[in-house]
């Protein structure tokens, strides 16, 4: 017995997870998990989790923001797919990378096509001019 008590064993430095190395809220370990046991490829590099997670952070960070900006029209609920839906389509970039993407519970813009609106003739307008 040497006498030194818990100061002789080594200490091991608190390890920092790989999403707090690259200043990320997505788990990065995850994503590289689920890439490599999702067949996507044979070998997942060591940045494709890292780039993934963060491209998935940046648009849901964009979602969730237009979702926010919206809240103040609806005062009354929280935020729900149907707001985030309509502020998705609104938004020219994520309408066009999320164009064939249906959201659950999403509903629908209120848009009619013009082929389905009555046709305008001569006559109605002689009778509103009158």
């Amino acid at each position: 017995m040497s006498g030194r008590g818990k100061q002789g064993g080594k200490t091991r430095a608190k390890s920092k997870t790989r999403s707090s190395r690259a200043g990320l809220q997505f788990p990065v370990g995850r994503v590289h998990r689920l890439l490599r046991k999702g067949n996507y490829a044979e070998r997942v590099g060591a940045g494709a989790p890292v780039y993934l997670a963060a491209v998935l952070e940046y648009l849901t960070a964009e979602i969730l923001e237009l979702a926010w900006e919206r809240l103040p029209e609806i005062t009354k609920r929280p935020v729900l797919s149907p707001g985030t839906c309509n502020s998705l389509c609104n938004d020219e970039e994520l309408n066009k990378l999320l164009g064939g993407v249906t959201i659950a519970q999403g509903g629908v813009l209120p848009n009619i096509q013009s082929v389905l609106l009555p046709k305008k003739t001569e006559s109605s307008k002689s009778t509103k001019s009158k």
